[in-house]
């Protein structure tokens, strides 16, 4: 689908933005392409390569790639194997991708472990994170291999959780459904001078229909038994929690995000829960190469009804268009009607699908498809014949609110 466009603003630098293109190209990969592809139409327009990231896999590149440094450290996967990792530091600030350390990607083999992965390794590392001064704490839960509560997560932090035998519980999700009493007095001692943001994707509660077992644990490996016994340890889970701190946040808009962790961190960390999106632009610092510029462009592999729950390409629209700029999207396909993708702010829409409809071919083919979308949107609304053809824009810019 291609969708016409609005006139840019009359800059002449566009913004180059996607995220990854999963399975083919990362988020820098595909910056570079769409780069190229701009130049190749118009040498007279300059690029601002800014990847980004919506909380989940490719987090952690994103905020290296603006500038932060990659601290390697060892932690525990979502089976437990111990292995490098890494987390990213500025000053006192730390990024921690849930991904990157126990999250799908990390499975051994690949093999799902719905009912026994565990959260422990993002806790072990957010705990070394904290020991090396960091005190601002960014954790982004896309990607998650668990579906236990947080319960692991808060363990490696030193929460104890017991049974009614009072006998330590296991790590997993079906293990926390046996929690009777949680112990918090051993917690890391600098969590309490310390900030955490959970960057986040979804807004479901913990458990029940639209729970973090009955909507995400399939998508772990969960059965249909499996997803009754998760969502029913999760039940009992958020009763001890909240017996513990006097607080309830089981029903709160993201507490089922990371199979729990986010439930563990609003309950225990006093931690607050940011669109995963908006908390990488500002890292990235987005707004900052958006002035003067004529145009944005963002992608991603996939762009669908999903994408407009806060994923990249509606956050680097609501970025652009605080200033006047129009937003263009390059994505691998797109399900979306063209007055779907205008309602959402979007100027333009191309598809890697238009110029290759087979599937394989189009991701093996990705970064030459890529650059080759690009140059076809750029020649249609970017170059300067057709924005003579258009007249300039007329858009005054706007005052972000923040």
């Amino acid at each position: 689908m291609t969708l016409q466009s609005t006139a840019p603003a009359t800059g002449r630098h566009v913004v180059i933005a996607p995220d990854k293109f999963k399975g083919s190209l990362t988020a820098r990969q595909a910056a570079r392409a769409m780069s190229v592809g701009v130049k190749r139409a118009d040498p007279t327009l300059t690029t601002v390569e800014c990847p980004v990231a919506d909380g989940g896999d490719g987090t952690l590149e994103t905020v290296v790639g603006a500038g932060f440094t990659r601290i390697p450290v060892y932690a525990a996967g979502p089976t437990g194997q111990i292995g490098l990792t890494a987390y990213a530091r500025s000053g006192k600030t730390a990024v921690v991708e849930m991904a990157e350390i126990c999250g799908l990607q990390r499975l051994p083999g690949g093999i799902p472990a719905p009912t026994s992965a565990s959260s422990y390794g993002l806790g072990a590392v957010v705990a070394q994170a904290l020991d090396h001064g960091c005190r601002d704490v960014i954790i982004g839960v896309g990607g998650s291999a668990s579906t236990d509560g947080g319960a692991g997560f808060l363990a490696a932090l030193g929460a104890v959780a017991r049974d009614q035998r009072g006998s330590r519980l296991g790590l997993g999700g079906l293990c926390i459904g046996d929690a009777a009493q949680l112990d918090l007095a051993g917690l890391h001692p600098e969590i309490a001078s310390a900030t955490f943001t959970i960057a986040v994707d979804v807004d479901n509660p913990l458990y029940g229909p639209s729970g973090a077992a009955n909507v995400y644990a399939p998508q772990k490996g969960a059965d249909p038994n499996e997803v009754i016994d998760l969502d029913r340890a999760l039940r009992v889970w958020a009763d001890v929690v909240e017996r513990e701190t006097k607080t309830d946040f089981r029903t709160a808009a993201g507490a089922g995000a990371a199979g729990g962790v986010g439930f563990a961190a609003l309950a225990v960390l006093g931690a607050r829960m940011r669109p995963g999106i908006e908390v990488i632009l500002d890292l990235v610092e987005l707004d900052r190469h958006l002035v003067g510029a004529c145009a944005a462009v963002t992608g991603e592999g996939s762009l669908d009804h999903q994408s407009l729950r806060g994923k990249a390409a509606v956050g680097i629209c609501r970025r652009a268009g605080a200033y006047g700029i129009p937003t263009y999207a390059v994505a691998g396909v797109s399900t979306l009607a063209a007055v779907e993708a205008t309602a959402a702010g979007l100027s333009g829409v191309y598809a890697l699908s238009d110029l290759e409809p087979d599937r394989l071919q189009s991701i093996s083919r990705a970064g030459e498809l890529l650059a080759l979308a690009t140059q076809r949107m750029t020649r249609d609304v970017l170059s300067a014949a057709a924005v003579q053809a258009q007249g300039p824009s007329t858009a005054p810019p706007v005052s972000r609110q923040s």
